[in-house]
This record gives structure tokens, sequence and C-alpha cells, in this order.
């Protein structure tokens, strides 16, 4: 049996959230959304996800504290961010502590699918 990706994809804003489900299910990847870094951590969805899409900024735990939070659970999942207002110092920040990628809103499918490609190789 063939292991199929699951991509969880954490952002406050709910279509970004639908966009990003529907692209991701349109690749054959398995999706599930969650509004918030929070209800992703508390999720059952943890363990089994292959690679995280997350916003880096959101209302209560943001992105790149996501990221260390996992991180402190020897979670490595890989991430791709997404964000709205890029910030040199976050991206660099994000990227040396593991990120495969850091996207600025908006971007375009093809690169996202390309940051997805790149972490379900590693």
């Amino acid at each position: 049996m063939q292991h199929v990706p699951v991509i969880s994809i954490v952002d406050d804003d709910e279509s970004v959230r639908i966009a990003m489900n529907s692209l991701v299910r349109s690749l054959g990847y398995i999706a599930h959304t969650f509004a918030s870094a929070e209800d992703f951590l508390r999720s059952p969805r943890l363990n089994e996800t292959s690679c995280l899409i997350t916003d880096v900024q959101m209302p209560g735990m943001n992105g790149i504290e996501l990221q260390t939070q996992l991180r402190a659970k020897g979670l490595r999942m890989p991430i791709v961010f997404i964000t709205a207002y890029p910030d040199e110092r976050t991206r660099a920040r994000s990227l040396d502590a593991g990120a495969v990628c850091y996207l600025t809103k908006p971007f375009d499918e093809e690169t996202l699918i390309g940051c997805l490609e790149r972490a379900l190789k590693a």
C-alpha cells in the first residue's frame, strides 16, 4: 500500500484554508485545515503530518512560535511558511530553523507545488 502524504494547513484566514485545501487535494494529497496553531497542536493529526503549511502572522501563537513548539516536541516535519507581511529577519530565522520555504502572499500555485515537492522529498 502506498503512503499518501498528509498536508496540514494552519491559517487564520478561512479563504486561504479553503484555497490551499483545494489545491493540496487536487495534487492527490490528504489535507487537514486548522484555524490556529493551538488547534493544530491539540489535533490528532499532529503525528501523521508529512508537511505543514502555516501562516506566519496569526492571532495567538504565530507560525514561528508553532515551529519552535514542534521542534521542542521532537517533531521535525517540513514546514512551508506563508505570509502577507514579509520580514527578512523572520524569513531568515524560519529557514535557519529548518523551514523548506518562506512564501509571500500572493504567490502562484506552481511555487507552492514546488515547495511541497521539495518538502516531501526531504
